[in-house]
């Protein structure tokens, strides 16, 4: 079903749509596991189906509450956001030891051999 005609219908045939909608949704997922589906697309199609008839019942309960509280409070002007102040830059990081020049490369460590 497209959602231009979902749109025409009531609430409450969209809630019943969505309960049978789901139930389609668990048989055909059921015959494919069982192997007796023969168009695997079922299941994609009635999921989308399925989340189509959801979101045009969640659009028109977020619909009704938002047009309630639009008609009871008035949204009040915002006031301008001031810019916070730059923070001081960090000092630079020392070298780690003493030894150790800024631009100078790693030291190799010999490995430790054992002699037995």
């Amino acid at each position: 079903m497209k959602a231009k005609d979902l749109r025409e219908k009531s609430l409450e045939d969209l809630k019943e749509l969505e309960k049978s909608t789901m139930k389609e949704v668990f048989q055909t997922k059921f015959k494919n596991f069982t192997n007796r589906l023969d168009d695997t697309s079922m299941i994609r199609k009635t999921r989308r189906e399925l989340a189509r008839i959801r979101t045009l019942l969640v659009e028109r309960t977020r619909g009704a509450v938002g047009t309630e509280a639009a008609v009871k409070a008035p949204a009040a002007p915002k006031a301008p956001k001031a810019k916070p102040a730059k923070a001081a830059a960090a000092p630079k990081a020392e070298a780690k030891s003493a030894d150790k020049k800024p631009g100078e490369p790693k030291k190799k460590t010999a490995k430790k051999s054992e002699a037995k």
